[in-house]
Order: structure tokens, then C-alpha cells, then sequence
């Protein structure tokens, strides 16, 4: 991973009710049968990116444990990884330069907008949790947000526990709907 995507990754937003919050899950999975996990890293962690990946498992581990799992170094009932990675959209602003005019039902005036765009920066967090035992995908969950580099790291972690509070109040599958 790279310093840029890890360091934009943790600023995923302002409020944790802005994250958007994406699951899903193997509905033949026993969710009761898992108490262990450990952490899988799906590619080398550079020496730049140890802190934010330690913020990143940090977060995930105080949600995991909420939820009765405890963390081993190997042997896990659960294998867990994430993904980082950023992309870009184009945000469209526009402004109306005229008046309220005569028109169709009184809406007129409409050729004084003015439209203008910007590139924003937005950071997907994907989680995989994994039986080993069966080499099975049985829950994933995905966290993104519309980005602000200009944040304190302090204040990145927050708003990362935050996102990650909202993504694992689906873990196990139903926990949300209780």
C-alpha cells in the first residue's frame, strides 16, 4: 500500500452518520461458531504505512471484540484482511445567476446557471473475513467516504472508529436489526 492511500484512507469523512456502509455475507455460515481470529495481510505492508495499517487493525480489533471475538497471532476461527484504495468522482456545483421569471408554471430564467466541477477524493476500506477451514468468504463489509487530507491524525482515528463502529453494527449478520 501506498503512504498516500493508507493516509487518505483514514480520513474518511467528517461524521460517521456520512459513511456510506456497504455488507454482505454467507447465509449458510454459523456466525455462533466462531470465538478466534487472526489478521492476514493480502499484500506487504511498506515500513512508511506500519502506523496507519496498526490504526486500521486497531480500530477493527476494538469492533471485533465488542462483538465477543478474541484476536490470536494464528490458528484463528476466522481469517481477516483488508483492502485500501482511492478513486475519483467529479462533484457538480451549480448556480443560479437570474431571477424568477415568467415561464412555465413561473420557473424561468434558467440560461443564467452557471455549473461548475471539482475532483474529489474518495477512500474505500474493504474488510474480508474468512473460514479457513473451508477457504470461504463468509462476510465482507466495505466503508467509503468523500475525503479531507487537511484532518490531524487524531481526528483521522476518530472518524475512523466511527466508520468502522457503523460497519461492524452488521457483524454477526442480524446484529444490527436486534
Amino acid at each position: 500500500m501506498r503512504i498516500i492511500e493508507l493516509s487518505i484512507l483514514l480520513c474518511l469523512g467528517g461524521a460517521a452518520f456520512a459513511q456510506d456502509v456497504h455488507f454482505d455475507y454467507d447465509r449458510a455460515a454459523n456466525f455462533a461458531s466462531y470465538k478466534t481470529y487472526n489478521w492476514i495481510d493480502y499484500r506487504r505492508v511498506d515500513p512508511g504505512d506500519q502506523l496507519l495499517d496498526q490504526d486500521i487493525k486497531r480500530a477493527v480489533d476494538a469492533q471485533l471484540a465488542s462483538k465477543g471475538l478474541r484476536r490470536v497471532e494464528s490458528g484463528g476461527d476466522l481469517v481477516v484482511g483488508y483492502q485500501v484504495g482511492i478513486s475519483q468522482e467529479k462533484e457538480f456545483d451549480s448556480i443560479g445567476t437570474g431571477g424568477w421569471g415568467p415561464g412555465p408554471l413561473g420557473w424561468g430564467n434558467w440560461g443564467n446557471t452557471r455549473v461548475t466541477s471539482s475532483t474529489i477524493d474518495v477512500g474505500n476500506l474493504t474488510i474480508g473475513m474468512f473460514d479457513p477451514a473451508n477457504h470461504q468468504l463468509i462476510w465482507r463489509g466495505a466503508a467509503s467516504k468523500t475525503l479531507d487530507i487537511s484532518k490531524d491524525p487524531d481526528k483521522n482515528y476518530r472518524t475512523l472508529e466511527k466508520a468502522m463502529a457503523k460497519l461492524f453494527r452488521n457483524y454477526p449478520p442480524g446484529a444490527g436489526k436486534r
